[in-house]
């Protein structure tokens, strides 16, 4: 039995709509789960991870507003309370972060430090 716990991030509006456009295009594997995460590297130590790939066992399910996503179970110390949107607009488009976790940020807006 799969279980869904209490989501450690959020998604504004904007940024499930632009989820739910991509995986509804024509060619997407349906068994790619939204996958939220962090990986090393970045200007600032820590890079965040959103995309679509295979689950695996260390991996927690999660539902946000109907948009289910998954996360390896370590990576919720430095995501938790985070918020992810989607911007449209002439000088920024993509998606960005507000992680309250993060001690240091860079200008990128997809790198920190905790």
């Amino acid at each position: 039995m799969e279980t869904t716990t209490i989501s450690p991030v959020q998604f504004t509006e904007s940024a499930i709509a632009e989820i739910k456009r991509l995986m509804n295009e024509e060619g997407f594997d349906q068994e790619n789960h939204l996958r939220i995460g962090v990986k090393g590297g970045g200007c600032s130590g820590l890079s965040y991870v959103l995309g679509f790939d295979k689950k695996d066992e260390n991996d927690d399910d999660f539902e946000f507003e109907g948009l289910p996503f998954v996360m390896n179970k370590s990576h919720g110390i430095y995501l938790m309370g985070m918020e992810i949107d989607w911007q449209d607009g002439l000088n920024s488009r993509g998606f960005t972060f507000k992680n309250p976790n993060a001690s240091k940020t860079c200008g990128c807006g997809s790198s920190f430090a905790v």
